[in-house]
């Protein structure tokens, strides 16, 4: 457990099967998390998982043991978690198979292990609050993969949208964060929060999550 932690601070429980990244992972973390329990193989993540009930889980996508499924394997096995529980997928490999594989499983984000202490704990704090947090490379491989399935016609349900609205609702969904989209766009961060709140009403939407899957399954990323 990080005794730095502030009070209210996010539980984690960190997988991968490297002791010495777990070790330089949670010093890198900063007092926003705290973490509650470490694992290095499928049937450790699994047992954590369960008993500890974090609110975010950093799985890295290949580990030993189990079936040989890997991040998505721990992912299938706590499918009945992921209402509470949230996968954030930290890997050393941005392969297109490996991002596509978690995501479909569940996982709410992917990024990889060059990004800083800093990043990481931005990613677990958003996690947690409900996003979909990838790069937008990353988003892209997600783009084609759901591209391909068939999809219904959004003509309907954009006109919904002011042009403001849909500018904020392509940046959400790529996984921007609100003070990103607002210097982008050159409006206050409350402004976009505004527009968010109201883009999620018209789409019958609960959270970024859920608009990110809306986004990709229409290709309108």
């Amino acid at each position: 457990m990080n005794e730095a932690s502030e009070p209210g601070a996010i539980n984690v429980v960190v997988v991968d099967d490297h002791a010495i990244f777990r070790s330089g992972l949670k010093s890198d973390l900063d007092s926003r998390l705290r973490v509650v329990g470490e694992a290095a193989t499928v049937e450790e993540a699994v047992r954590a998982v369960h008993e500890l009930r974090p609110a975010v889980v950093l799985l890295d996508v290949h580990l030993p043991g189990g079936r040989g499924g890997g991040g998505a394997e721990v992912l299938a096995q706590c499918a009945g978690l992921l209402a509470d529980v949230r996968f954030l997928a930290l890997s050393v490999s941005d392969a297109a198979e490996d991002v596509v594989t978690v995501i479909r499983a569940g996982a709410r984000g992917y990024i990889t292990k060059s990004a800083s202490g800093r990043e990481i704990s931005d990613a677990v704090s958003r996690v947690a609050g409900g996003d979909a947090v990838f790069s937008p490379r990353l988003a892209g491989f997600v783009l084609d993969a759901f591209g391909t399935q068939a999809a219904v016609s959004a003509d309907e349900e954009l006109d919904l949208l002011s042009a403001r609205e849909l500018e904020v609702m392509r940046l959400i969904a790529r996984g921007y964060s609100y003070k990103e989209v607002a210097k982008d766009l050159f409006i206050s961060v409350k402004t976009v929060e505004s527009h968010v709140s109201s883009v999620l009403r018209k789409l019958q939407l609960s959270n970024r999550h859920e608009l990110t899957r809306w986004a990709v399954d229409r290709r309108i990323l």
